[in-house]
């Protein structure tokens, strides 16, 4: 069982950068890629950026690319999303997620593990 619980949400303008954290407890950096998606309201769930286990591929959706940047912290059990260059169509409620298994993917059925999401606004 893996838990995973993100902070670092709120509200920002638009231009700003704001960082999530993803804590997790469990084997989720044992043997896990861990991404972060996001859902604004009216929409799917979309993928934003995910790392492999060995921190050696990282995949970007193009929305994101050039400002967002992902990292994680093994020892403290924790992965973090950089947002940079804040953009106000990247309000939405962000969901950090481990996979199942080390391969960094953009699907969301590649992921087995969720948190409970934290609210994103970026004011205009």
């Amino acid at each position: 069982q893996v838990q995973l619980v993100e902070s670092g949400g709120g509200l920002v303008q638009a231009g700003g950068s704001l960082r999530l954290s993803c804590a997790a407890s469990g084997r989720t950096f044992s043997n896990y890629a861990m991404g972060w998606f996001r859902q604004a309201p009216g929409k799917e769930r979309e993928f934003v950026i995910a790392i492999s286990w060995s921190g050696g591929t990282i995949y970007y959706a193009d929305s994101v690319k050039g400002r967002f940047t992902i990292s994680k912290d093994n020892a403290k059990n924790t992965v973090y999303l950089q947002m940079n260059s804040l953009k106000p169509d990247d309000t939405a409620v962000y969901y950090c997620a481990a996979g199942r298994g080390p391969l960094a993917t953009m699907s969301r059925l590649s992921y087995a593990y969720w948190g409970p999401g934290t609210q994103v606004t970026v004011s205009s």
